[in-house]
């Protein structure tokens, strides 16, 4: 527990310097957002896991409501409507969203868990994954929609629910996948095609993408200190606080603050498991609760990670993924605390 505590505590220090370097005039939103994620770490303590497990319901379509109202009150950020302004902060659905369908899944498998193996169960909790995840890619949010489908493959191959349907599923996608690429926006084809092919239109489609290379390699070793990151500070890099912050991050701290970053999240991927490991064999109703969504928040965790940095390094295609506590934004921090502190 107390690994997990100070290596948030201490990606988050590195997440505000990075910000000082680059874009001072955030800093004061993020140190508000971080007290407000701390305020809600402790309420969400307070009132306990079993609160949120019997009002999950509510807490689903209560998100599934906000996300669908993102389409008739949400402001429009280069062209996706993903965000409700709350004048003080700009609230995203989805965020915290993910939270709360880890917790709706795990309760779903364990209620369901004597008729796991009939197909309408499967069916069921297939319908509870594909309303949000339309409703999200429709935004369109092809980065958190990503997320959704890992988590939901992560919760249902730990749920003893029979893997042929899991299989005639996985067929199904692989038949639909090329349907889907006529459904994507534009820049999400555009994304996809610059990562396949990144020597293409390097001033255009590929700019981001090859800026997020060239930023990360200029920090070498131990980076080029605080503030003075040219390609981050001088916008050669676009998004350098949110989606690319992880580029910033290393031009200034270099290669050294990269590797100390990566260990901190390794820390607590494997405080983590460590809390899963003791339960992982138990039929215990709250057991069973516990390691589904223990798992699930993994998932979420690692996957982000994963995304975020191999976009970072050029290794993905870029996608609009959160790096956890170190992205600058109100609704990714408070909803990874939210999920943090139903974990310890």
């Amino acid at each position: 527990m107390l690994a997990t505590i100070f290596s948030s505590l201490f990606l988050s220090v590195f997440a505000f310097f990075n910000l000082l370097g680059i874009r001072k005039d955030l800093v004061g939103n993020q140190i508000i957002y971080f007290l407000i994620g701390i305020g809600i770490f402790f309420l969400v303590r307070k009132l306990g896991i079993n609160f949120f497990r019997n009002n999950v319901k509510f807490f689903y379509w209560l998100f599934i409501f906000l996300l669908a109202a993102t389409f008739i009150i949400g402001i429009e950020v280069k062209g996706s409507r993903r965000w409700i302004d709350l004048y003080f902060f700009n609230f995203q659905p989805s965020e915290f969203f993910k939270i709360f369908f880890i917790l709706f899944l795990a309760d779903f498998f364990v209620k369901h868990r004597k008729n796991i193996e009939d197909f309408s169960t499967f069916l069921k909790s297939l319908g509870y994954f594909m309303l949000p995840l339309l409703i999200i890619f429709k935004q369109p949010d092809l980065g958190n929609a990503m997320v959704l489908v890992f988590i939901y493959t992560i919760i249902l191959l730990f749920s003893n629910t029979p893997k042929k349907y899991i299989l005639y599923s996985a067929l199904t996608l692989l038949l639909i996948l090329p349907i889907g690429w006529f459904t994507l926006k534009d820049y999400q084809r555009n994304r996809i095609t610059s990562f396949l092919n990144p020597e293409i239109d390097q001033q255009g489609i590929n700019y981001n993408l090859v800026q997020a290379v060239i930023t990360v390699g200029s920090g070498k070793f131990l980076g080029r200190g605080l503030g003075f990151g040219t390609q981050s500070k001088l916008f050669f890099l676009p998004e350098n606080h949110t989606d690319f912050a992880f580029s910033s991050l290393v031009e200034q701290f270099g290669f050294l603050g990269g590797i100390c970053i990566l260990i901190l999240y390794f820390v607590i991927s494997t405080d983590l498991i460590k809390r899963i490991s003791p339960i992982f064999g138990s039929s215990d109703e709250d057991n069973l609760f516990k390691r589904l969504f223990m798992l699930g928040f993994f998932a979420y965790f690692v996957f982000q990670i994963f995304i975020n940095i191999g976009m970072n390094l050029g290794l993905l295609p870029i996608t609009g993924v959160a790096l956890p506590l170190i992205s600058y934004g109100g609704s990714s921090l408070v909803s990874f605390m939210l999920g943090l502190a139903l974990i310890l």
